[in-house]
């Protein structure tokens, strides 16, 4: 008679993490839609988008970072972008806003308070070394010890 070990199923103790991106945007009545919708999909391309009259939602995963990833890059300001999703951080959640006006034209900002025209608001959820590959720590503004995405979306 086999052993009860024997029949049990082989689990895997790895837990897989989920990375879910959320951005959101008013559309004032002194904008143009399109232009808003422009400015999120500059900064989170491939966004699956809901577009209302007055509010604009995307929801996507890790590849809609990738664009933002590249930014903080070319703009170097990793030290600025990590202090501020850092302050946001809510839970397994990083949560913060982007100028509008500065995504619609291919750069990021991020303003301090909700702006007269309204922010772009995002949430990023995922596990805790989301942070360190988004904007890692620097030295002398140069990114120490880079990862990859693949290597924390299955952490």
């Amino acid at each position: 008679m086999p052993q009860s070990s024997d029949t049990e199923p082989v689990t895997s103790k790895r837990v897989i993490k989920t990375i879910e991106v959320t951005v959101y945007s008013l559309a004032k009545p002194t904008e143009r839609l399109e232009r808003v919708v422009s400015a999120i999909e500059n900064v989170f391309p491939g966004l699956i988008m809901d577009i209302r009259f007055d509010r604009i939602e995307g929801y996507g995963g890790p590849q809609s970072l990738l664009t933002l990833h590249k930014l903080l890059r070319e703009q170097r300001i990793l030290d600025t972008a990590r202090s501020v999703i850092e302050r946001g951080r809510v839970g397994n959640s990083f949560q913060f806003r982007l100028n509008k006006q500065a995504a619609f034209m291919g750069r990021l900002s991020f303003p301090p308070e909700e702006e007269a025209l309204g922010s772009i608001h995002v949430s990023i959820s995922g596990p805790e070394a989301l942070l360190d590959w988004l904007a890692p720590q620097t030295e002398n503004g140069e990114p120490v010890g880079e990862i990859d995405l693949e290597d924390i979306e299955d952490v």
